[in-house]
């Protein structure tokens, strides 16, 4: 879609479109402000205010303040003492990499509003943009006691555990999640991958069980049945196991890899060597009976 190709309409028409579906297209954006919409902002009514913050976050996303600066100084002519565009100045300090003057911003909007919860974020982003992960974690974890709902907020958190190699408090934000959303396949999917990272046979059976949901869950989950194959092996490989336990074991790791091998060969791809699986299949005495 070429942006000289477009009128003005079309053009505002599809920001509107992007803005509504909650994605960036940030070059575009740009693009199409920059050579045709531009020109015809005072057109735009009440939505140009919208659009003057969406060219703005497209500008700092491209590295062109010569396009967000403008915006910005119409927005703050606009609408004087507002905390959504004391945040947009925020983000202009990080993009100019003045963090400590970006996060007394943060700071001061939170004072006034309590609730703001964008300001908490963009602090979090700041943290972890300058590599203070313990600050992100102590920050995002305060947080998350105003917004316990935020499943985006826990799915943050867990991954800066993750970073940090702090795989119990990891797997305790995937329960939240699971909990929150219980038929989400790939919640379940990560938090079992946790919990066969963490090792031992109790975590791989956990692991065994939450793969094995993931892939009730989504039956085209291949991630799932290969991990639930994978923990399976894990837990056969320990002598505790009672004979019933490793032949139900044996059954389902029999199965994760039959189901695996189909989707693969069904694929036509060579992401993965099917006959090496069943060759550690047989290493693994998968087949011989308990």
């Amino acid at each position: 879609m070429a942006t000289l190709d477009l009128d003005w309409e079309e053009v505002r028409d599809q920001l509107r479109a992007w803005r509504e579906d909650n994605t960036r297209h940030s070059e575009e954006v740009v693009d199409m402000w920059e050579y045709c919409l531009k020109h015809y902002k005072t057109k735009l009514g009440d939505e140009r205010w919208m659009v003057e913050e969406q060219v703005f976050v497209a500008g700092l996303d491209c590295n062109r303040l010569d396009i967000a600066e403008p915006c910005l100084m119409a927005l703050n002519e606009q609408f004087p003492g507002s905390l959504r565009v004391r945040k947009l100045k925020a983000m202009r300090l990080e993009a100019m990499e003045k963090f400590d003057e970006a996060m007394d911003v943060y700071d001061s909007i939170i004072r006034q509003d309590e609730t703001n919860s964008t300001a908490r974020k963009r602090k979090v982003a700041v943290l972890r943009g300058q590599g203070r992960m313990t600050d992100a974690i102590k920050e995002l974890t305060e947080y998350l006691k105003l917004f316990m709902s935020d499943s985006e907020a826990w799915q943050e958190l867990c991954d800066l555990y993750l970073k940090e190699g702090d795989y119990s408090k990891a797997a305790f934000c995937m329960e939240e999640l699971i909990l929150s959303n219980p038929h989400n396949h790939l919640f379940h999917t990560r938090y079992a991958e946790i919990k066969y990272t963490q090792g031992g046979l109790e975590n791989m059976e956990i692991a065994r069980s939450y793969f094995c949901q993931a892939a009730k869950l989504n039956p085209g989950n291949v991630r799932a049945l290969y991990g639930l194959f994978m923990s399976c092996t894990q837990v056969l490989s320990s002598s505790k196991l009672s004979a019933q336990k490793k032949k139900e074991t044996q059954q389902l790791a029999t199965w994760a890899l039959k189901e695996v091998s189909e989707r693969y060969s069904r694929s036509r791809t060579n992401a993965m060597d099917g006959s090496k699986i069943l060759e550690t299949l047989g290493a693994l005495s998968i087949t011989d009976k308990a």
